[in-house]
């Protein structure tokens, strides 16, 4: 059965904003290492639209997003949206019971799926879905953003934590 984490980057007080911050090339770099392992991803329209950037093959892209490309490209894709989204290649819509058809997705994988977006996460996280939680929290304040726990937050259990490049701390937490 495959197991379903969500993690972002997030500012100290709590948003996520992907054009206010971006990772250095040292955590890009890991994020790579991390696409590189999983079976997929599932994204609520927002994020999946954002994440279609990977789609095609830009001339300033280095080696490592040359890579992180390759490997968003290898991974199944499933996308929950409530109206019409066009799905590129490897890409799925979420039809029906949406807990119905996570728990397929879950029960039908193995390994790890990413979860990607706070407001379809925090749909995830009312079901008990999400297994695990990722916070990348950068040394900044912003201020506005969406906030990474977009509801009630879970009672959660610290499972790790370590220091990533520069004064990038990775905190990973389990459902209690």
């Amino acid at each position: 059965m495959a197991r379903l984490v969500f993690g972002m980057n997030q500012s100290l007080d709590g948003y996520v904003d992907h054009m206010a911050f971006a990772p250095s090339p040292a955590l890009f770099r890991h994020f790579v290492t991390e696409a590189e392992g999983q079976t997929g991803s599932i994204y609520g329209r927002g994020i999946y639209e954002i994440m279609r950037y990977w789609e095609q093959d830009r001339p300033e892209w280095g080696v490592d997003e040359q890579a992180f490309a390759a490997a968003w490209r290898r991974q199944r894709k499933w996308v929950a949206s409530r109206g019409g989204v066009a799905l590129g290649p490897d890409a799925e819509p979420v039809t029906g019971d949406l807990e119905t058809a996570i728990r397929a997705i879950k029960e039908g994988q193995e390994g790890e799926i990413e979860v990607a977006g706070p407001v379809f996460a925090q749909s995830l996280t009312a079901l008990g879905l999400i297994d695990e939680y990722r916070i990348y929290l950068h040394p900044m304040v912003l201020g506005r953003g969406q906030p990474y726990f977009a509801g009630p937050r879970p009672p959660l259990r610290l499972l790790s934590s370590a220091r990533m490049a520069g004064d990038v701390l990775r905190l990973c937490y389990v459902p209690v």
